[in-house]
C-alpha cells in the first residue's frame, strides 16, 4: 500500500525582492527575501537558504522525537545548530551541504549511550536529509547533567 501525503505552500510577491510564505495548515505568514549576500538582498529576513536549512534541522528534530519517544529515551533537552552552505558547483548555485549540530541532555550513562543510538537512528531516518543530494555532515553531542562529555 502506497503513502503519499501534500504540503502545499504559497508564496506571493510584495515588494523588491521580497514576498509572503503561507500554508493553508498554519495562520503563519512568513517573509522572505533574496538573502543580503546578493543584488537587492534584504538583510533580517528569511531566505529560501535559511529555509532549506531550517527544512533539515527541523526534520532532524522531529525524527528525534518520534524515535526517542518509541525507543523510552528519557532526556531534558534537544536543541540543534545547523549551517547550510551555499557555493557555486559546475557554474550553478546550489546548497552543497548542511551541517547538523544537535545537543541532547540526558541524565544517566546509560541513557547517553541510548541517546546516541537515537540520534544516528534519526539522522539516517530523517526524510528531508534523504530527500536531498546536499551533503550531510552529523557532528552529535550528548552531555549528561554535571558533565562535559561529548559523542
Amino acid at each position: 500500500m502506497s503513502v503519499a501525503h501534500d504540503y502545499t505552500v504559497r508564496v506571493e510577491w510584495q515588494k523588491d525582492r521580497m514576498g509572503t510564505m503561507s500554508t493553508v495548515d498554519s495562520g503563519d505568514i512568513i517573509n522572505v527575501a533574496t538573502p543580503p549576500q546578493f543584488p537587492k538582498g534584504m538583510e533580517g529576513i528569511w531566505s529560501p537558504e535559511h529555509l532549506f536549512t531550517a527544512a533539515v534541522n527541523s526534520c532532524l528534530m522531529t525524527t528525534f522525537l518520534s524515535i526517542a519517544e518509541s525507543s523510552r529515551l528519557e532526556f531534558s533537552s534537544f536543541s540543534s545548530d545547523a549551517s547550510g552552505k551555499l557555493e557555486v558547483v559546475d557554474g550553478k548555485y546550489l546548497m552543497s551541504e548542511v551541517t547538523l549540530r544537535p545537543l541532547v541532555v540526558v541524565t544517566t550513562e546509560a541513557d547517553k549511550a541510548k541517546a546516541d543510538k537515537v540520534l544516528l537512528k534519526a539522522e539516517q531516518n530523517c526524510l528531508i536529509s534523504n530527500s536531498v543530494k546536499s551533503k550531510i555532515i552529523f557532528e552529535p553531542t550528548v552531555h549528561i547533567v554535571g558533565t562535559l562529555q561529548a559523542a
